[in-house]
């Protein structure tokens, strides 16, 4: 096997500690052209669709890629902005932001960029940039507070698979979560908190996170234990008793059965049971993009409302509010603790041409 060598890559060249911050991803352009390589990247991810590959390679080749991407990019062009994606505009200035925190405490010692699991910029080419300027150090911090194999877990095979064609790697470290940290939760209630002075309160809170197949949960997936943590979390923290807000998940596909209660049909019920007004929530997404822009802000508002709601409120995701920029920063600064960079580069490289090498 050939491995491939560091781009650029000299004894004097200044070492680096980087951050690699990344989110799930986004297609190019709201087109069907554009959605169709981006779905078909996103949906063969075994870690995705744990269907066996024969026959996925002929639901997703023969009818999926045929319907799906005239459908998404419809709906991507209701959200699209002069940036691109929501999720591409926010996740860029999450990363800046970082970037900025990270200068003012560490200097030039630390580098952040960013980089999508599914799309552009992919993790494979962001990793080849951060070594080429130097980082022989690297924290990856993926934007999900909840960990699931198909979002954190696919995250980390991206970056191993990256790895295995590197003859030298960068000391790493992974962040595999972080849903119930104080400061994490203390952001998302005193975002409630501040709709709630705007708007007042509604009837019920519902927290509605990203679906996964149950039958995850029951091969050991963490995740639905991790959202109803975060809800739990978040539900002391506002001091809400347990009718007064709901977890639900959202965005299923296929038939089989997903992590329940659904999102849409809960709303659809909830009229008819007396609740009139609803508040939601998405605590699982780090920033909002299509499934709670369109999905919760637009679809399911239709559902609740048809159905005899009167007022439905989106409160929007953390995004790159300076309280979440503070926790990201938080979990960034813990796991760079003990890291330093080298600072004998010219000695090294004096040492190195003395040896016979030729850079």
């Amino acid at each position: 096997m050939k491995y491939k060598s560091n781009n650029g890559f000299t004894h004097g060249q200044a070492d680096k500690i980087g951050v690699l911050v990344t989110n799930l991803g986004t297609p190019q352009a709201p087109t069907k052209q554009a959605l169709r390589p981006y779905l078909k990247e996103f949906l063969s991810d075994p870690r995705v669709v744990e269907v066996p590959k024969a026959i996925w390679w002929f639901i997703l080749n023969g009818i999926i890629l045929n319907i799906r991407p005239k459908r998404s990019a419809e709906a991507y062009s209701t959200v699209w902005t002069e940036e691109g994606s929501p999720l591409m505009a926010i996740t860029k200035a999450q990363a800046s932001a970082i970037a900025e925190r990270c200068k003012a405490k560490y200097g030039d010692d630390v580098i952040v960029d960013f980089a999508m699991r599914y799309g552009k910029p992919a993790v494979s080419d962001t990793i080849e940039a951060m070594l080429a300027k130097g980082v022989r150090k690297l924290v990856v911090l993926p934007l999900y507070p909840q960990y699931s194999a198909s979002t954190t877990g696919s995250t980390f095979d991206a970056i191993a698979k990256d790895f295995t064609s590197r003859r030298w790697l960068p000391e790493f470290r992974f962040v595999n979560h972080y849903h119930d940290r104080d400061n994490f939760i203390t952001a998302l209630a005193n975002k409630v908190k501040a709709h709630w002075e705007t708007h007042g309160r509604a009837d019920k809170l519902i927290l509605s996170y990203h679906g996964i197949p149950k039958r995850y949960l029951m091969n050991g997936d963490p995740y639905h234990c991790e959202c109803h943590k975060t809800s739990r979390l978040l539900a002391e923290k506002l001091g809400l008793s347990h009718d007064e807000y709901m977890t639900t998940f959202q965005s299923r596909f296929g038939r089989e059965e997903w992590l329940k209660p659904y999102t849409d049909e809960t709303l659809k019920s909830l009229p008819e049971k007396g609740v009139k007004s609803i508040q939601v929530m998405c605590p699982g997404f780090s920033a909002d993009c299509l499934e709670t822009i369109e999905e919760i802000g637009e679809e399911n508002r239709e559902y609740f409302m048809e159905a005899g709601g009167e007022r439905y409120e989106y409160i929007a995701a953390l995004n790159s509010d300076k309280e979440h920029i503070d926790v990201l920063f938080d979990i960034v600064q813990e796991n760079l603790h003990g890291w330093t960079v080298e600072s004998d580069n010219g000695l090294r490289a004096g040492l190195a041409r003395a040896l016979g090498a030729e850079k």
